[in-house]
């Protein structure tokens, strides 16, 4: 049984990055893997311009307080002013350019208007107030990279410098499908022994979250034969195959040996709660990542384990989560022989400082706890905790999307 450090650098070892591009405009690239690093051919800003409303000065005609300077123009955003003449001051809005001979900007706030006269109360510095030309990207800079994920902050920086499309990698298939007699599907009557299944739409709505193409396969039913067919049509169709339940060694878990008759497993159990039965392994050439059946054992799983191996597969260049000390206002006086990953919800302390409480039911089919937390408290091996004392905190915004 592997731990979960161990686990997590064995997929990542063996995520090979697709190789296929595609170009798409840039209202079309959210949330996809840049192929190709865009570089800037202008300069952000194009000229000085100002940070804010206020008035255009020379600040050698502000030697005094009290000066008083003539208005003889008003420039918004978009135009463009005529120089400065000595003694003048320019009325000026928010990026509009500066005028030749202007070497300041006052904020409004520290001036009175009289008519065209217009009284500065605060001696002025050259450059005060001023974004200069270039100062945020100059001619020729890298401004994104390759394997860079496009969100809406990226997307902006590119169209910032002109750039109308973006080169990215094709989007990974990914197959999915639950095994489970017991599964019902929203909006069916339940029979009795049966529950709706929630990994359905937990696993869609993951695999969207990092922009996946997903295969839905829905429900197979619990024979080694359904299995085996389910697994051979998405080896078939898909990059990955992604499966909830059926993993363990139950009599009625055949996901495993239908792997195991079909190509290979390489990986199996990993030294985590909740997750223990986690499997990897090859059909052909997709790879095959069996997650477990209760709905946090699987959701925990796919945020540390199956999602880091397919952000490598998608091409990105940022993979791993990162984690934050926080302290515990609780105790954990329960050291195990798994990883412990507990739902926490972040709180403020009485000292300012972040403070983490978990939820009172840890079980691996208690959903709610995931709806509720922030995040994962990362328990090691043998550790406990005492209240006050730090632990280590994931936020699920460093694993959900």
């Amino acid at each position: 049984m592997l731990t979960a450090a161990e686990l997590l650098q064995e997929l990542l070892n063996r995520a090979r990055p697709l190789d296929e591009t595609e170009t798409v405009k840039l209202s079309d690239a959210y949330n996809r893997i840049l192929a190709r690093g865009m570089t800037s051919f202008v300069s952000v800003p194009p000229l000085d311009n100002t940070a804010m409303d206020g008035y255009a000065v020379r600040s050698r005609d502000c030697h005094q307080p009290d000066s008083r300077l003539k208005v003889t123009q008003r420039i918004a955003a978009g135009q463009v002013g005529k120089p400065l003449g000595h003694g003048e001051a320019a009325r000026i809005f928010t990026g509009a350019p500066i005028p030749p001979h202007a070497d300041a900007v006052v904020m409004q706030e520290d001036t009175s208007l009289d008519g065209d006269t217009v009284t500065v109360y605060r001696l002025p510095q050259a450059g005060d107030n001023i974004r200069r030309a270039g100062e945020d990207i100059r001619p020729g800079t890298d401004v994104l990279t390759p394997g860079t994920r496009l969100k809406g902050a990226e997307l902006g920086l590119a169209a910032s410098v002109g750039c109308t499309e973006a080169k990215v990698v094709r989007r990974l298939k990914v197959a999915m499908f639950s095994t489970g007699d017991e599964l019902a599907e929203p909006g069916t009557p339940l029979r009795a022994g049966q529950i709706y299944n929630s990994n359905r739409a937990t696993l869609a709505g993951l695999l969207t979250g990092i922009g996946a193409e997903v295969i839905d396969l829905g429900v197979v039913k619990d024979t080694f034969d359904a299995t085996r067919t389910a697994l051979e049509k998405a080896a078939k169709r898909a990059d990955v195959i992604i499966t909830t339940g059926g993993v363990s060694v139950g009599e009625e878990d055949h996901v495993k040996a239908a792997v195991e008759q079909l190509g290979r497993i390489e990986m199996w159990k990993v030294a985590m709660k909740p997750g223990k039965p986690v499997a990897y392994g090859r059909i052909g050439e997709a790879d095959f990542i069996g997650l477990p059946g209760n709905p946090v054992s699987a959701f925990a799983t796919f945020c540390l384990f199956a999602r880091p191996f397919l952000l490598r597969r998608m091409g990105a260049s940022q993979v791993l989560y990162r984690a934050y000390p926080v302290r515990a206002a609780f105790d954990w006086g329960k050291p195990g022989n798994r990883r412990e990953f507990l739902r926490g919800h972040l709180v403020a302390g009485l000292d300012g400082a972040g403070e983490v409480r978990i939820y009172p039911n840890q079980g691996s089919g208690v959903l709610t706890s995931a709806v509720w937390a922030d995040g994962f408290v990362d328990i090691e091996i043998g550790q406990t905790v005492l209240r006050g004392e730090w632990v280590r905190f994931i936020p699920f915004s460093e694993v959900v999307e």
